[in-house]
């Protein structure tokens, strides 16, 4: 058992080469530095902006991630989806109608042997009409009382995840919020102890348009013509929440926002 502090640290959304680089940079230290006890990751646009594939999964979780979280485009590379039921500790959201490859939940353990139950949702504002969010985030929680339950949820709307966080205050530990790539700055631990963030942000090409090169997604905004979009290069950025969990209580106790630059010398 953990003594008497729990630290969860969740990393934004992976971009391409540029994002796996500022892991590498990036995540030993934090995890020396703050003491972590388990690390959750969306992965979903590590290889080459655009969904998984089999020796990048293998390379995030090298690098120290405990699990891979996703969203909506884990899909993209079909090559991937068959790796989704080998690779244990990476999810896809739950929502998802019965029968698609993968788990949308996953409950690991900490160095010190604590249980903590994963679980992964996508919205459905602006995005897929899939299964309630809402309505499986209960049915996934029924079968895990009084354990440490944390969220990664894929979604567009803030709106969507917020309401999803108040939906779940003080029956999970945290709700962080993936998919917009822009790191909000309104971490908060809500009146029951649910911490929450409505994104994480991005880990990836910091001069960029949500990861991709600028030029890519203006020439859509300027013409509405299809473009193809590629990853930007140049300096990196890493964007993260650390939450401290009471393993006795399940409540958050603590949050830290993290943004780190390359250009800033970080």
């Amino acid at each position: 058992m953990p003594s008497d502090t729990l630290k969860i640290l969740f990393v934004g959304d992976i971009v391409g080469k540029p994002g796996r680089r500022a892991l590498r940079m990036w995540l030993p230290r934090l995890m020396e530095e703050y003491g972590t006890d388990l690390v959750v990751a969306n992965g979903e646009n590590g290889a080459g902006g655009f969904g998984l594939t089999r020796e990048v999964a293998l390379e995030i979780l090298d690098m120290g991630v405990d699990v891979i979280t996703s969203g909506n485009h884990i899909w993209d590379k079909k090559e991937f989806l068959p790796v989704l039921d080998q690779l244990e500790r990476i999810i896809r959201p739950a929502n998802y109608p019965p029968g698609v490859p993968g788990k949308g939940w996953l409950e690991v353990r900490t160095p010190a042997g604590f249980p903590v139950v994963v679980v992964n949702l996508e919205g459905r504002i602006f995005m897929d009409p899939l299964d309630c969010p809402f309505r499986k985030a209960d049915e996934i929680l029924k079968q895990h009382p009084e354990k440490v339950v944390v969220i990664d949820f894929h979604a567009e709307a803030s709106s969507e995840k917020m309401a999803l966080a108040w939906h779940l205050d003080g029956r999970v530990s945290a709700v962080v919020g993936t998919h917009t790539h822009v790191q909000t700055a309104d971490e908060q631990i809500l009146p029951s102890g649910t911490a929450y963030i409505t994104d994480l942000g991005m880990t990836g090409p910091s001069l960029s348009i949500i990861g991709m090169k600028p030029q890519d997604p203006l020439k859509r905004f300027l013409t509405h013509l299809p473009s193809r979009f590629e990853v930007a290069k140049g300096p990196v950025q890493f964007n993260a929440l650390l939450v401290e969990i009471n393993p006795a209580t399940r409540k958050a106790t603590a949050l830290k926002r993290i943004f780190l630059r390359e250009e800033d010398g970080n």
